[in-house]
């Protein structure tokens, strides 16, 4: 049950599973609820990316990625909300120029 979740979430990119392992303790009660705070955590972030770029691609430039990230995941999420807000001042500069334009 705990390698099918970790397969799901970690290589399949099935997001959202949890394990459930009645009546373990110790090591394996452990073990289980590492993988499923794992999957949780990355289950969140990846869909909290999978929104705000999903609203970039769709012209909302008002969303920012707000979940809690570190290592890589965190420059991915500073990454994305710097090109976010890259993206809404040149949009900003272009409506400026129109106007004095047109």
């Amino acid at each position: 049950e705990v390698t099918r979740v970790a397969r799901e979430v970690g290589t399949e990119g099935r997001l959202g599973g949890q394990a459930r392992v009645p009546n373990v303790a110790g090591t394996w009660k452990d073990l289980t609820d590492n993988v499923n705070s794992m999957a949780n955590n990355l289950t969140g972030q990846v869909r909290n990316i999978a929104q705000v770029t999903t609203a970039v691609a769709n012209g909302d430039l008002s969303k920012k990625i707000d979940v809690d990230a570190q290592g890589e995941i965190l420059e991915l999420k500073t990454t994305i909300n710097t090109m976010v807000d890259q993206l809404s001042s040149f949009a900003a500069e272009v409506t400026r120029v129109a106007r004095e334009v047109g």
